[in-house]
């Protein structure tokens, strides 16, 4: 446990006015769909889900996406999917990189609206299609996603916020159309680690924050939940005691980042704890659990 206080102060506000006109499109657009997919980092899902997506969904039947679950730690994710599961969502577990778990999202939708598809089918309509919305925060991998579901480049996709801004109809499968959306954040975090998380994982842009600081909390984070990654890649042993400035300067003294003589490079640490963590140097790491 780290010391009590430990965690330093961050001001995080993300609101760009871009985000104020997804929120209308999707308003606008839910009740020309069926069903919602909503995209979660299986890193963070808690921080990644997007409170105003209850209210902007409501009543639709929805599918969770845990992506990036290359990158999270599996006994974590599968945890996760429980939870999820136990508020009655259906489940799916992605790496839309590489492409694992895809081949499940359109059986997974055909089950989750298979009420919809006998009704039709009562009703002597069994040609007529299905409309799918996707939505996720900025930076959850949803257009690498949609272009691994659709087999071919759809929709724009980068590794930084804002990618998508406007409506994309998708065709996916015979009969399935989805809705690409842009990604949207809400515009006040309910706490500090979940604005730290979001930056961390790079759903909002670090760079506007002190990134120092941002580190320093990554750091004490870690260090409660994997300390073995933190000694196997950075040759320091938390006692409990330091702070995350004190451990950021440990990480730097054994990597050999001097400034001058006794005096580390906190700096240049902050970015490679960062940077390292981002191409999964310091492993398969979750880092929130479910309650």
């Amino acid at each position: 446990m780290m010391a009590e206080n430990a965690f330093e102060k961050l001001n995080i506000q993300w609101f760009p006015g871009h985000m104020t006109k997804a929120q209308r499109m999707i308003e606008e657009n839910i009740g020309l769909v069926d069903a919602v997919c909503e995209l979660l980092d299986a890193r963070i899902p808690r921080a990644s889900r997007n409170p105003d997506i209850d209210r902007l969904a409501a009543g639709k039947p929805r599918l969770v996406i845990l992506n990036r679950c290359d990158l999270a730690d599996p006994a974590v994710t599968k945890l996760w999917s429980a939870a999820f599961r136990d508020q009655g969502l259906a489940v799916l577990e992605t790496d839309a990189r590489s492409g694992k778990g895809i081949n499940g999202f359109v059986p997974a939708v055909r089950a989750l609206l298979a009420d919809k598809l006998a009704d039709y089918e009562r009703k002597g309509q069994s040609g007529r299609g299905l409309k799918i919305m996707v939505l996720g925060i900025p930076n959850v991998g949803k257009s690498t996603f949609i272009n691994k579901v659709a087999g071919r480049k759809a929709a724009a996709a980068g590794d930084k916020p804002g990618v998508t801004r406007g409506r994309q109809w998708i065709n996916i499968d015979r009969g399935l159309d989805m809705l690409d959306t842009p990604g949207i954040l809400w515009p006040k975090f309910d706490s500090q680690e979940v604005g730290e998380m979001l930056a961390v994982t790079n759903a909002i842009k670090s760079d506007v924050l002190d990134r120092e600081t941002l580190a320093a909390n990554f750091m004490l984070r870690l260090c409660e939940l994997y300390p073995e990654a933190i000694e196997s890649r950075y040759g320091i042993k938390p006692t409990g005691d330091e702070n995350g400035f004190e451990l950021l300067e440990l990480a730097a003294k054994r990597r050999g980042f001097l400034v001058s003589r006794g005096e580390y490079d906190i700096e240049r640490m902050a970015n490679t704890l960062l940077d390292e963590y981002h191409s999964g140097k310091l492993g398969r790491l979750s880092l929130e659990r479910p309650e």
